[in-house]
């Protein structure tokens, strides 16, 4: 599927796992949604290193934060 967006998208996305979804928003977030996780942009720099896109490591993340 074709993303006029991209390149916008691309400007602002924090994500450093190689896909074919970079830049999709669309589809980074239906994919990502299949997994039960969420997409890169929820995370810190940090905490997006890690690859782990599950919901509880988000709410560790955040948990971290009001600390």
């Amino acid at each position: 599927m074709a993303c006029d967006m991209k390149n916008n998208n691309l400007k602002m996305c924090n994500c450093t796992y190689p896909c074919s979804r970079k830049g999709k928003c669309c589809e980074c977030l239906s994919y990502h949604r299949s997994m039960g996780e969420l997409p890169a942009c929820y995370f810190d720099a940090e905490t997006e290193k890690t690859y782990d896109r599950s919901v509880s490591n988000y709410m560790k993340m955040l948990e971290r934060r009001r600390k």
